[in-house]
């Protein structure tokens, strides 16, 4: 079988041609094929994304020519690959945070493409616009500006009109990975506004519009970390854990009234979210071995299958669930 940019990474590796061309290319760059053991099953093709530009589409186009005698094959469906449906989200307005990149620009993306009328948030104006043009047929808005302050929030209300249908809580920050000793006061503050009380000032905004309506629903994104201990540092551990507990007690609280509320939690995933240039030496050091157990790599696509299903009527029966969508690594 012919290797495509759609062939996984570990097919690459087994394959005799396939795998000298990549061990080259990593050398290159002073890597190995052992750090890519946690992304062997997506396509070559994430690499692209997950370098954040600094791999361009050309370097994984040459290696596929180089692999099949300058020839590009026809490409397979990627595995794993979207599988969207038409019209799901018709008729509904959804508002997306963090919609510029990774998870939320993967979710924002798909509720468009199945018929949905999307409010993109983020604090990342010019890729916002970006985003917006590679639909341009799509119903998109975009709403520019910092989740933090009520000005931005009220922004993305006004946006979305009467009807609200559906909020993603998608946009987040990493920490230091800092242990609650070695916290600074900066960290723990800009991740617990950013991850944790933005989403929650979003829901209370969003409620009011949908208890009235009599229906609703609303994902907020979590993380392994809002499961376990061993996932990262201490602001962003507590900024997730927080996040489940707001989920539970809006699901609790609303499900009466028609309004769904639950939240998915992500393991790794292929987004290229930068971490803060200063990290701490003793919580990195920890956290590593357990870091290194991630079972698998998610792309932001299979993420995104995860939160819309919750979002859609296909979750009709579902509230206050946290769905840990990460490979298996929460059962380890």
């Amino acid at each position: 079988m012919a290797l495509t940019a759609n062939s996984s990474i570990g097919d690459w590796l087994n394959d005799p041609v396939g795998g000298e061309l990549v061990r080259s290319l990593l050398a290159q760059s002073g890597a190995n094929a052992e750090q890519l053991t946690p992304i062997l099953g997506l396509p070559l093709q994430q690499l692209v994304a997950m370098s954040q530009g600094a791999m361009p589409q050309s370097v994984v186009d040459d290696l596929v020519r180089a692999a099949n005698g300058g020839e590009l094959p026809i490409e397979d469906e990627a595995t794993g690959a979207e599988q969207v449906v038409p019209g799901r989200f018709a008729g509904k307005t959804v508002i997306v945070t963090g919609a510029a990149s990774g998870i939320g620009k993967a979710t924002a993306s798909r509720i468009a493409r199945e018929g949905g009328r999307v409010i993109a948030c983020d604090i990342a104006a010019e890729k916002l616009d970006a985003f917006r043009a590679e639909l341009p047929t799509a119903d998109i808005v975009t709403v520019a500006g910092d989740l933090t302050q009520q000005d931005a929030i009220d922004a993305v209300i006004a946006a979305a009109g009467d009807r609200i249908d559906g909020l993603a809580n998608v946009a987040g920050i990493n920490d230091d990975f800092s242990p609650a000793g070695e916290t600074p006061d900066a960290v723990w503050d800009r991740v617990i506004a950013i991850n944790l009380t933005a989403p929650f000032k979003l829901m209370r905004a969003v409620l009011p519009l949908m208890e009235a309506a009599g229906r609703g629903a609303i994902l907020n994104v979590s993380s392994e970390a809002g499961l376990r201990g061993n996932a990262s540092g201490n602001a962003y551990t507590a900024s997730k854990h927080g996040i489940v507990g707001v989920t539970k007690s809006a699901a609790f609280m609303y499900g009466p009234k028609g309004i769904r509320v639950n939240s998915v939690a992500p393991g790794g995933v292929a987004t290229g979210i930068p971490f803060p240039p200063h990290v701490s030496e003793y919580g990195s050091g920890r956290l590593a071995p357990f870091q290194q157990a991630i079972p698998t790599v998610a792309t932001a696509e299979q993420l995104a299958a995860s939160i819309t299903f919750l979002l859609s009527d296909d979750g009709v029966n579902i509230n206050g669930a946290i769905l840990a969508s990460d490979g298996g690594w929460s059962v380890q």
